[in-house]
């Protein structure tokens, strides 16, 4: 009876035939030769046949090649990539260039409009979105099935703003704030021409100079009364979150010194500012934004539950029971920094004061100012009316505080009063070190 091996190479070619008689042939001196290292001293002496050594070194080799092999079919066995998993949430980073707006983002990323205008809602208490700006950035996190679940806008390294979708699909806000640290520099100058350009030679930015204009604007014509020689001072806090700044400044004194003029403006705790002996520089706010008083329908209030969600919805401001086409008045005078057309929020103005103060008027009817105008505090700025979403025509009504929503009927609010009596003493010791401050500073300059 032929043994299996003989029955199965009846049926191969004569070359595999061979090749497999040479290999059982390896595979069985393999077996009974002696240990390998005796082998290695034998062939180095001349006394182990060439067939043998390379049968040896096959044997050897073989599990290093069907290691290999087995590598390889486990790669080609796998896909290239392999699929994310379901609770992975992609992100897509984009920076904001001029000419951006919110709409036209959200378009080139693939976003819908009705997406945009659930973020806007959220938004609409806050109203960070309506100004986009070169250095502000756009997060977006993405589920698997690349839907938007989260936006995060990166306004400077102290100010963050997440948009977060909820359980019922809609979208909510929450301000990630780092106050951070201010660290004064002094900064002095002599008047060459006009107050502007030197101002802007000894490292003023353009809202530095805007809040000296301010501050002297009754007592001084800067495009008339400065004489050349003209010296002045400032003291100027920049933000810094770590080490790096967020572009946030202020002012916080500055003398002039104009022929036999001498000016001064020291800020004090309360965000108002006086001169060096403690009287107020500051014209008074109006607490109600109207000619006469109308029912408060809606108030202040920060923890607000909306009525239907049960979700906080900040209302940052005081609703006034305004017909259609009431006179709005300017709180106090200052520059109109925006008029805005907002799907929620309406029509609306926003007034930047002196100092760390500024106001919005929402759901207006009509503006009767534009961006960059200079107001008066009575002025009117608007009618009031219905615009955006709201159930009826008001007013709504807000005061901010270094950039945060206060209540506008009980803040303490500028009424150009002097210093308060508790805190006099300690406002004059800072004003002397500031000046001490400015002249230090000033003889350091003349010495160069």
């Amino acid at each position: 009876m032929p043994s299996p091996v003989s029955q199965h190479s009846a049926i191969l070619p004569l070359m595999h035939r061979r090749a497999t008689q040479s290999l059982i042939m390896l595979t069985a001196i393999i077996i009974l030769w002696p240990d390998p290292t005796h082998i290695a001293e034998s062939e180095s002496a001349g006394a182990m046949p060439g067939l043998f050594a390379l049968g040896w070194q096959l044997a050897r080799q073989l599990p290093l090649l069907q290691q290999g092999q087995h590598a390889r079919q486990s790669q080609s066995s796998l896909p290239s990539t392999p699929p994310p998993s379901p609770d992975v949430k992609l992100s897509r980073r984009y920076a904001i260039e001029a000419g951006d707006s919110l709409s036209r983002i959200f378009s080139r990323q693939g976003f819908s409009q009705q997406q945009m205008q659930q973020i806007m809602a959220a938004d609409q208490s806050l109203l960070a979105l309506d100004v986009l700006r070169p250095g502000n950035n756009l997060t977006f996190q993405l589920d698997d099935n690349q839907q938007l679940q989260a936006m995060e806008l990166f306004i400077h390294a102290g100010n963050r703003v997440l948009y977060q979708r909820e359980a019922d699909g809609e979208f909510s806000y929450q301000e990630l704030l780092d106050q951070g640290e201010w660290q004064s520099s002094t900064l002095t100058g002599t008047i060459a021409g006009s107050f502007y350009q030197s101002a802007k030679q000894a490292g003023l930015s353009d809202a530095d100079i805007a809040t000296v204009h301010q501050l002297f604007r009754d007592r001084l014509n800067f495009s008339r009364d400065i004489q050349a020689g003209a010296r002045f001072q400032v003291v100027r806090s920049d933000n810094f979150v770590g080490d790096t700044a967020t572009g946030l400044s202020r002012i916080e004194g500055v003398r002039l010194f104009n022929r036999r003029q001498q000016l001064s403006a020291f800020l004090h705790d309360n965000g108002q500012f006086y001169d060096a002996n403690g009287e107020s520089l500051q014209r008074a706010f109006m607490r109600v934004p109207l000619a006469r008083n109308y029912r408060i329908s809606d108030d202040f209030n920060p923890r607000r539950l909306h009525p239907v969600t049960g979700r906080v919805q900040p209302h940052n401001g005081t609703d006034f029971a305004t017909p259609t086409g009431t006179p709005v008045l300017a709180a106090a005078e200052g520059k109109v920094v925006r008029v805005e057309n907002h799907p929620y929020a309406g029509r609306y103005i926003e007034i930047q004061h002196y100092g760390q103060y500024k106001t919005r008027y929402l759901h207006l009817h009509k503006s009767l100012v534009r961006p960059g105008q200079q107001v008066e505090r009575g002025q009117r700025i608007g009618l009031s009316g219905a615009s955006g979403r709201v159930t009826g025509a008001h007013l709504h009504y807000e005061l901010h505080v270094n950039n945060r929503p206060v209540n506008p009927m009980n803040a303490q609010i500028p009424l150009a009063e002097p210093i308060p009596a508790d805190s006099r003493d300690a406002f004059l010791q800072r004003v002397a070190f500031m000046i001490k401050q400015m002249e230090e500073e000033t003889m350091l300059v003349q010495q160069q």
